[in-house]
């Protein structure tokens, strides 16, 4: 068949292809108008002590983790879905996300580092960095207590990593429920941290900095820990094999980036940046 031109027109043949063609979802509008409440709900608690429209997002958040990784799972195991070159993309993408990742924090580093090279930009007639009214952590306290926490959980994940390659599920069950816990250990040790803070989130700009670089970490921290806790559940069921495993494979990449994230918050907030350290 060609058209008025001579050149051949393709048919519809009915050939299957190796792509995979989702369903319509409704969860990605739906996470995104929860990330906005979540965001404009920490600008309203913190300018008027008013949590309920933050409370209202973190609910939408966390529906439409559960209810979109549902069907994230259900894809998964259904037969002949997830071919080799879709795979690759989900690889492509999850990369991609990593990627964006680093970039927001990089604005965090960026406003930290700005301070503490022109400390003059602060205002209020301060000149050093940090200020001198502020007394900082010592890094060498809970700080480094959590970089310990953090690095060991890394090792538990690697190990977790390889067991599928080598149909261990003991190893892989184990493994993965330790780093679940580590990451439970380094949350609530950062949560005994914030309620010790020598200096509130409304106390200037150090505060400020410092409680949104290490608080989103920790909200990252909270958000790999149940990525970790819904393939803890898949491992146990049998759902990872050495071929298909990749969900827990974008876990432990994920989980990575959290804790190289950290290093460089200890190293560059916490200890670089280090003032007066506050007493115990």
């Amino acid at each position: 068949m060609s058209d008025t031109h001579g050149a051949a027109v393709p048919q519809v043949t009915g050939l299957k292809h190796p792509y995979h063609l989702p369903d319509p979802s409704p969860w990605p509008i739906i996470g995104a108008v929860g990330a906005f409440f979540v965001v404009f709900g920490i600008i309203v608690a913190a300018h008027f002590q008013n949590y309920w429209v933050l409370i209202l997002g973190a609910v939408v958040v966390l529906g439409t983790m559960f209810f979109w990784w549902r069907d994230v799972i259900h894809e998964a195991r259904t037969p002949g879905v997830h071919s080799p070159v879709v795979r690759l993309g989900l690889r492509y993408g999850m990369t991609l996300f990593i990627s964006s990742e680093v970039m927001f924090f990089v604005g965090f580093f960026w406003a930290y580092f700005n301070f503490l090279i022109f400390p003059e930009t602060q205002g209020n007639g301060q000149t050093v960095w940090p200020p001198a009214t502020v007394h900082t952590f010592d890094p060498f306290h809970l700080p480094l207590l959590n970089t310990m926490i953090l690095l060991l959980s890394g090792c538990t994940v690697t190990f977790a990593h390889h067991a599928p390659l080598e149909g261990n599920k003991k190893v892989l069950v184990n493994c993965l429920g330790l780093t679940v816990l580590l990451g439970m250990a380094f949350t609530l040790c950062q949560a005994i941290e914030y309620s010790h803070a020598p200096f509130a989130f409304t106390g200037g700009v150090y505060p400020s900095v410092f409680f949104l670089a290490t608080g989103f970490h920790g909200f990252h921290v909270i958000v790999g820990t149940c990525f970790l806790i819904v393939c803890w559940f898949r491992a146990r069921a049998d759902q990872f094999t050495p071929e298909r495993h990749f969900g827990f494979e974008a876990a432990a990449w994920y989980w990575h980036f959290v804790d190289v994230v950290w290093l460089f918050l200890f190293v560059c907030i916490y200890w670089y940046g280090a003032g007066a350290i506050a007493a115990e």
